[in-house]
C-alpha cells in the first residue's frame, strides 16, 4: 500500500463512493468524470422538481454539459434565493424532509434562511463525519462536542452518529456556557478529542493555562469548525492542550461538511464525492485558475431535498497549486481568508475580523474582544472591547494597542469585564459597524 492510502483514509472513502476502478490511488480523472457526470444529474432532477430551477435553468440543457468550460452557461445561485425562494428550491415532497435549519442572517430585512434535508442527505452527512473524524481521532477515544447537538440531525447528533461507527465515543456538551465547568469535565473524563468552535476552545486553552498551568490532559486532537481559525489562535490551543489541531471547512448550505485539514495543515481536502468548487472572480463571476484568489462556489452532487447549483458562498480562498505532501489526490484549498460581506472600509483601507483575530490573538492574557465602527462627525473610530481572565490592567490595554499599531491598525480599547460576546447562531464573528 502507498504512504498516501496509509495516511489519507479520505482518499479510499471518496475512490468507493465514486466506484472508481481497483488500483492503489484515487484517479483524479475518474474523480472529474463522475463530478461532471453528477452535475449532469442534478441539473436534470432540479429541472424536474423544483419550480424555482425550471424557470433558473430554463436555457440550460443537463445532456449539453459535456465539459468544464460548459458550467459558465450555469446561472449562479445565493443566499437571497434561499431567502426569497426557500419552498420553491425544495426537490421533494414535506413527508421527506428530515431536518429544516433555519440561519439567523445579519441583513435588514429580518428574514431568516431555512434549508431542508431529507434522511438520506443527514446519512451523506454523517457518513462524511465518521470518514473525516477517523483521520483525527481513533476507536476508544473521549471525544468532547461542544455543538449544538440535543436535537435529531443537528450538528452535534451527526457528529455523534459518525464517531460510534469506529467505537469512538462522542460526549455531547453544546456551546460553551461555563469555561471551568467544561475544563473540568476535560480534566475528569479523561477527554482526548474536541470539536468546538475556535474562539470557545482558544478561551479554554487561556483559562487552562492561567487557572491550571501544571495540571496535565488525555488531549490528544482538537477539531475547530464554524468560523475563522487565526494561527495565533491555533497556536495558543496547541501549546495549552499540547496535541494536534485541525480545522474544518463547512456551512449548513454544504450540508455542513465541505473540506478537512490533514496533518500536514496547508489547508482542506475537499469533499469532492459529494460536492463540487469553484472559484470565480466575485465581480466578473469568471472561474479563475489555482492559485488565484476569488470567491468559493459549490454545487451539491448527492443532495436529495434541497439540491444548490453554483451556490455562492460569499467565502474568500485559492486553490492551492502544489500537490499536499501527505500524497492525497483531492483538491486542497487555502485556509478562509474572509468574507466579501465583512469587509469594512476603514481609514483608507478594508478591515475584517480575521485580520484583528491574527494580530490580538496572540497576546497570551486575552480571552476574547468585541469590535465596533463608530461615526463621530467626519471620522471613523474603532473601538475594541478586551476581556481578560481577571479585570485587566492598564498595561493589557496598552499592549494590544501596540500590537495593532504595528499591524497598521488605529484603535481605542476598553475593559469588557465580564460581558459575553455572542457570535451568531452559526458561531461567526463579525466587527459590528454602527456607522450611518
Amino acid at each position: 500500500m502507498t504512504d498516501q492510502g496509509k495516511r489519507y483514509p479520505l482518499d479510499r472513502w471518496i475512490k468507493a463512493k465514486i466506484g472508481d476502478f481497483p488500483g492503489e490511488d484515487l484517479n483524479v480523472s475518474r474523480l472529474r468524470e463522475y463530478q461532471i457526470g453528477k452535475i449532469r444529474d442534478t441539473i436534470f432532477y432540479a429541472k424536474a422538481n423544483s419550480g424555482f430551477y425550471r424557470e433558473l435553468l430554463q436555457q440550460v440543457h443537463a445532456d449539453e454539459i459535456r465539459d468544464w468550460s460548459d458550467l459558465s452557461r450555469i446561472p449562479f445561485t445565493g443566499g437571497e434565493d434561499i431567502l426569497d425562494h426557500p419552498q420553491r428550491l425544495v426537490c421533494v415532497n414535506q413527508n421527506q424532509i428530515h431536518r429544516i435549519v433555519t440561519l439567523n442572517t445579519s441583513g435588514t430585512t429580518g428574514q431568516n434562511k431555512r434549508i431542508f434535508f431529507t434522511e438520506e442527505d443527514q446519512e451523506l452527512t454523517a457518513d462524511y463525519f465518521h470518514h473525516g473524524m477517523e483521520t483525527i481521532v481513533g476507536p476508544g477515544d473521549r471525544v468532547l462536542i461542544l455543538m449544538p447537538g440535543a436535537r435529531p440531525g443537528s450538528v452535534g447528533d451527526l457528529l455523534l452518529t459518525g464517531l460510534s461507527r469506529f467505537h469512538c465515543r462522542g460526549i455531547p456538551y453544546g456551546f460553551v456556557d461555563d469555561y471551568d465547568r467544561v475544563l473540568q469535565l476535560i480534566f475528569e473524563q479523561k477527554i482526548t478529542g474536541i470539536v468546538g468552535i475556535p474562539t470557545q476552545v482558544y478561551q479554554l486553552a487561556r483559562l487552562k493555562e492561567y487557572r491550571y498551568p501544571d495540571r496535565k490532559t488525555a488531549m490528544k486532537s482538537i477539531l475547530l469548525s464554524a468560523d475563522y481559525s487565526a494561527p495565533s489562535l491555533v497556536k495558543a490551543i496547541k501549546n495549552a492542550f499540547h496535541c494536534a489541531v485541525f480545522d474544518h471547512y463547512g456551512m449548513t448550505e454544504m450540508g455542513l461538511g465541505g473540506g478537512l485539514e490533514c496533518d500536514v495543515c496547508r489547508g482542506y481536502h475537499l469533499r469532492e464525492a459529494d460536492l463540487y468548487f469553484e472559484i470565480i472572480d466575485p465581480e466578473t463571476k469568471e472561474v479563475l485558475p489555482d492559485g488565484c484568489v476569488g470567491e468559493i462556489v459549490f454545487t451539491t452532487l448527492t443532495r436529495k431535498g434541497m439540491p444548490l447549483i453554483r451556490y455562492r458562498t460569499g467565502d474568500l480562498s485559492r486553490f492551492l497549486d502544489q500537490p499536499c505532501t501527505c500524497g492525497t489526490r483531492l483538491k486542497t484549498l487555502q485556509k478562509i481568508s474572509g468574507r466579501l460581506s465583512q469587509r469594512q472600509p476603514f481609514h483608507h483601507q478594508v478591515l475584517t475580523i480575521n485580520m484583528l483575530d491574527d494580530v490580538l490573538f496572540n497576546y497570551p492574557r486575552l480571552l476574547d474582544y468585541e469590535a465596533v465602527l463608530t461615526e463621530e462627525g467626519q471620522k471613523d473610530f474603532l473601538t475594541i472591547s478586551a476581556q481578560f481572565p481577571d479585570q485587566g490592567r492598564e498595561e493589557d490595554l496598552d499592549y494590544l494597542h501596540s500590537m495593532l499599531m504595528d499591524a497598521k491598525i488605529f484603535a481605542q480599547f476598553t475593559f469588557a469585564g465580564q460581558k459575553v460576546f455572542s457570535a451568531n447562531a452559526n458561531g461567526k464573528r463579525k466587527i459590528r459597524d454602527l456607522r450611518g
